[in-house]
């Protein structure tokens, strides 16, 4: 009988790094909705318009993109923690005091994007990496039963915020803020003046004025959503992946892999199929507390953690492959600096979308902004692969490493004398 061998440390960083790359892609195209602030208005004509098509792109990115990059996501945030205790035991190194400096930092440098884009994602995560410390000690069984839990609870404070919309006051209050925060920075009073603003306005300034109210905007929408709770229970269920070694011994668990693959298509395409409609046909009832929504909640649930599951079960069995290692490493050199990709992507839309850029705010469609994302993410590609040659981490990602070390960390690769930094 063969004993299949452990899969060694540098190829499980190198697989998490291809899934960050992956993750950051979908997390891309994702906030290009926002980005472009696409919303169907059949009133707006525009050449990067094409509105049949936008339908079933859009249609197709609520059922395979929607919440599911973002799962990804959380999942190796949890699980790049565990394995920084486990190295750290190892060595017999107490990790704490480290980890708890770089989800600081990774707090600061979350409240500076949120400057440049209020849909940043860093901050919050951050947040709630505090919590997860706090539950790390729980058993690997707990910490799977209370993120199944967590990731499932949307479906129950919904029914409860419909039985007694009281419960909605931390949305409520925070968008109260939101708008008096608005009424001191900006004057808006229409749609139209929001609009206006955000495509014709020429001051770099005044975005980030806007993206500050942005923020409050964002915490009522991630209050409503319950996305605490989701984000949390994947935390947990990621951070057992790294601590159980489950990566490190897949040949032991290619059954579990296979299931976690089936059950994922099988259930999470079909409830992200009624995600999709409920989301594009009674959208609006969701907002409104009403019963639709309640369904839409369910199907999200039931969906789109299990989706993202497979495509991660999808990419393991892959990268096991010469050929699957192969192509999949692409997206490496991406993931491994992931967080300067990601405000590299903050800065592009920016751009190319807001009036003090090139202003195609609501002139672009999910067609041709999924293209778009597609376009940029190859320059990434590119861009990632040949900075690495010569650097060891991406700009953010050592200032970052440098101040959770309280130590500059080395930028450049050494290179040995006569010869060149690629070989």
């Amino acid at each position: 009988m063969q004993i299949q061998a452990p899969i060694q440390a540098k190829d499980r960083e190198i697989f998490m790094d291809v899934l960050r790359g992956f993750a950051i892609l979908g997390i891309f195209i994702a906030n290009l909705n926002g980005f472009s602030w696409y919303n169907g208005d059949a009133k707006i004509t525009s050449p990067y318009l094409l509105p049949k098509a936008d339908d079933t792109m859009e249609f197709l990115h609520h059922m395979l993109i929607e919440g599911k990059f973002y799962s990804i996501f959380s999942l190796l945030f949890g699980w790049g923690i565990a394995l920084q205790f486990k190295r750290a035991q190892e060595k017999g190194v107490n990790a704490l005091p480290t980890v708890r400096r770089r989800l600081l930092f990774m707090l600061l440098l979350g409240a500076c994007h949120l400057l440049l884009w209020p849909g940043d994602i860093v901050f919050f995560y951050a947040m709630l990496g505090f919590i997860l410390l706090s539950l790390r000690k729980f058993s690997n069984k707990s910490l799977l039963i209370t993120g199944c839990i967590l990731v499932l609870s949307p479906i129950l404070l919904y029914w409860l915020k419909m039985t007694w919309p009281v419960l909605n006051y931390p949305a409520d209050i925070t968008i109260k803020t939101a708008t008096k925060i608005e009424s001191t920075f900006v004057t808006i009073k229409s749609e139209e003046d929001f609009v206006n603003i955000m495509k014709h306005g020429d001051s770099w300034f005044q975005q980030v004025q806007m993206n500050i109210v942005g923020f409050f905007y964002r915490y009522q929408y991630l209050f409503f959503t319950s996305r605490i709770p989701k984000v949390l229970g994947i935390f947990l269920i990621g951070y057992v992946v790294g601590r159980s070694d489950f990566y490190k011994n897949i040949g032991q668990h290619k059954k579990l892999i296979t299931s976690v693959i089936g059950v994922g298509l099988t259930i999470g395409l079909t409830a992200n199929y009624f995600l999709a409609y409920y989301m594009s046909e009674h959208g609006g009832d969701y907002w409104q507390l009403k019963t639709n929504g309640l369904y839409q909640t369910i199907a999200y649930a039931l969906g789109v953690a299990p989706l993202a599951m497979a495509y991660v079960a999808l990419f393991m069995l892959a990268f096991q492959t010469v050929g699957g290692k192969k192509i999949l490493g692409i997206f490496a050199p991406v993931g491994k600096m992931a967080f300067s990709n990601y405000i590299f992507q903050t800065l592009v839309g920016s751009y190319v979308f807001l009036g003090p850029g090139l202003g195609y705010f609501g002139e672009v469609g999910p067609v041709y902004y999924t293209i778009f994302g597609v376009i940029v993410f190859i320059f990434q590609i590119i861009l990632s692969t040949v900075w690495l040659k010569f650097f060891n981490y991406g700009p953010i990602e050592w200032l970052w490493r440098s101040a959770t070390y309280k130590k500059w960390q080395p930028m450049r690769k050494r290179q040995t004398p006569g010869r060149s930094p690629n070989v």
